[in-house]
């Protein structure tokens, strides 16, 4: 059975629940709606799981917060056995406008610590990443309180509808490989 890590990247603890740093969490808890699995706090992490047409699909929201994602996504990589080509990293980007899906197989952390801690963990910027546009509506010096912000009213009601895409984002990349859906899904 071939199996796939899908990280959402967040902040644990309340303060930090509807914020938009915190959509890889969202659309994970999104995707467990969907697919009926729950998270349970094991290592390093909250993880769910659930099988689909011959997959395998570990869903993991990192307790290590945000900058410290790498050493959880490397402990169950390892635990699991996941190469690197099944495991998908999800993201918020402030260089996307709200609600633009983007996936990459590499590329440079843009900025994101997140993203650094993970590549300097895996000691390489090659790994899947779903970037999800969270827009740069901030003054300057105010990135940090923007992305810690929760989202606006305009952002809450598309919001919905962007959670969709993402899980068959997802889905996609699990199902029909990463070529396809970024062909399918980049500034969807």
């Amino acid at each position: 059975m071939k199996k796939f890590l899908i990280v959402g990247l967040g902040n644990i603890g309340l303060e930090y629940e509807d914020t938009r740093h915190n959509v890889g969490f969202k659309i994970l808890d999104f995707l467990a709606e969907q697919e009926h699995f729950t998270f349970e706090n094991a290592k390093l992490g909250a993880v769910g799981n659930f099988k689909h047409k011959g997959r395998s699909i570990v869903c993991l929201k990192p307790s290590t917060y945000m900058n410290l994602s790498g050493k959880a996504v490397k402990y169950w990589m390892e635990k699991e056995k996941i190469p690197m080509d099944n495991v998908l990293v999800i993201t918020d980007d402030i260089n996307l406008p709200f609600g633009t899906l983007r996936l990459k197989t590499k590329g440079s952390d843009g900025g994101h610590n997140g993203l650094k801690n993970i590549q300097n963990i895996l000691q390489t910027t090659n790994y899947p990443r779903f970037r999800f546009g969270v827009g740069a509506e901030f003054g300057k010096g105010r990135q940090v309180e923007y992305v810690l912000g929760k989202w606006n009213e305009e952002e809450e009601k598309a919001l919905l509808e962007r959670l969709g895409k993402s899980t068959d984002l997802v889905r996609s990349f699990i199902f029909s490989g990463v070529k396809n859906t970024m062909n399918q899904y980049n500034g969807a």
